[in-house]
């Protein structure tokens, strides 16, 4: 089982995370990105989960400083002041002190995937953090806002045929841009690895694809 931490970016702002570590031999740090909800409960048991499989995890609260966590089964968050909160962030734009502070607590190599909001936050991520092996971007319907951004590492991308927050012509402006990054689709709408949305053939495949695009970054560094 995993426990709150606290941790502080490099300016001194704390902020409240999930620590998930490995129980046996260690595969690397892994930073997890939440969706706009925040480290709900479903977020720290998928933590616990890949720290399970050997890797030692970090789920920092992106919008929720130090105010972490909401406990959606007893008081779910309103969708618009959580939106809200994600348009101030700039859709990740303005958290990645946070992640860098994530990245930075974990031992090389270091490995970060998202989902949603944080999907956006894992794209701002792979082009400006520093000490990432590789990354994984879930559904990040704003990565097409940022399509002029390049990773620095090997990163690769979930969509679902059926997202109707994610236009196909949206996706298709970002393979444009980024033709030489696997950019996978499934038969699956927003979230499909979340519980609201969640479509076990296609979480299962993409987490499967994501790990092993892990093993195989094997914590080396380069263009993509």
């Amino acid at each position: 089982m995993g426990e709150r931490i606290t941790l502080t970016t490099a300016a001194g702002k704390p902020f409240a995370a999930w620590r998930a570590a490995p129980g046996d031999a260690r595969r690397g740090g892994l930073v997890v990105l939440h969706a706009i909800w925040g480290v709900t409960p479903h977020i720290r048991d998928f933590c616990d989960g890949l720290a399970d499989q050997g890797y030692d995890v970090i789920a920092p609260s992106l919008l929720d400083g130090e105010d972490a966590f909401p406990e959606l089964n007893t008081n779910f968050p309103i969708l618009d002041d959580r939106l809200a909160l994600g348009l101030a962030a700039g859709w990740g734009d303005a958290c990645l002190d946070i992640v860098q502070a994530a990245i930075d607590a974990l031992e090389p190599p270091v490995y970060l995937l998202g989902f949603c909001f944080g999907g956006s936050t894992a794209w701002h991520a792979a082009a400006r953090c520093d000490g990432l092996a590789a990354v994984a971007c879930f559904y990040g319907g704003h990565i097409v806002n940022h399509v002029a951004e390049t990773p620095r590492c090997p990163t690769v991308l979930h969509f679902g045929r059926k997202d109707e927050t994610i236009p196909p012509a949206a996706v298709a402006a970002i393979e444009a841009a980024h033709p030489d990054l696997p950019s996978w689709h499934y038969d699956a709408g927003h979230a499909f690895v979340a519980p609201s949305n969640y479509h076990e053939d296609s979480a299962r495949l993409a987490m499967l694809r994501t790990l092993q695009h892990f093993h195989r970054s094997g914590g080396g560094r380069g263009e993509v």
